[in-house]
């Protein structure tokens, strides 16, 4: 039996999760969709009440002036991996990190005063609830784009090779997933591309997959990566066969 996983996510974090895949016994292929890039967009000045964070990426494209300036106002962000980040960048949290962004969103509603002033350190790509919800509480949002997820235009063949030789591939969001059906039609793949298991983050990454009319396609009853991982080793058994 194959244990062979195509990653398709940014480099630096496929990297990560090919070292947890490690650890369960598989072997990964790294096919990165997307490249992340700092925007050198400029902070706005302060005062502000609160920093949000939901992605470590948004941390890591901050200058060392900036990460200085903005130490001292309480950060508030979603995930482990931002958490940790905050941490190697000597920022503290007011809060432990949230699960989600809804999950941020309560937080923010019960912690923040009345009429705050909100920095949110944020990617270019990404969804409006955040940013919707601290308006309709009443908030100030600063929306700073400081980092840019870039599609890429082609996969190498030797990715395109690797991605459809392997036994299944993650897809962690709805706009990667779409992205690696698009890269494995440029690359000629499609067909090969459809037939292989696919594993998505949740039911919405799923969708271009649906759309894409991949049989084989699952999700984690929850949205983690540790959940997406136990799904895999629950399947691949019954679906990775000799040529898959």
């Amino acid at each position: 039996m194959k244990r062979t996983i195509a990653l398709t996510r940014a480099r630096d974090e496929a990297e990560r999760s090919a070292a947890l895949l490690a650890e369960r016994g598989f072997t990964a292929v790294i096919a990165p969709v997307i490249e992340t890039r700092a925007t050198g967009a400029a902070v706005p000045v302060g005062p502000h009440d609160a920093v949000v964070a939901t992605s470590a990426k948004a941390l890591a494209g901050l200058s060392e002036a900036w990460r200085a300036t903005l130490s001292g106002v309480p950060l508030y962000v979603v995930g482990s991996r931002t958490a940790r980040a905050a941490a190697d960048f000597s920022l503290a949290l007011a809060n432990a990190p949230a699960l989600d962004v809804a999950g941020l969103i309560e937080i923010l509603r019960s912690r923040l005063a009345p009429a705050s002033r909100v920095l949110y350190l944020a990617g270019q790509d990404r969804r409006s609830e955040l940013e919707s919800a601290l308006a309709a509480a009443g908030h100030d949002v600063d929306p700073v784009e400081i980092y840019a997820a870039v599609a890429r235009i082609d996969w190498t063949q030797l990715e395109a090779e690797a991605v459809v030789n392997a036994a299944a591939v993650l897809h962690y969001s709805q706009r990667s997933a779409a992205l690696a059906v698009a890269l494995a039609e440029r690359a000629g793949v499609a067909d090969r591309f459809r037939t292989r298991l696919h594993l998505a983050l949740s039911r919405e990454a799923a969708s271009p997959l649906r759309s894409f009319a991949a049989p084989r396609l699952f999700w984690p009853s929850e949205p983690r990566e540790d959940a997406l991982f136990d799904t895999l080793e629950s399947v691949i058994a019954e679906y990775a066969t000799g040529d898959a």
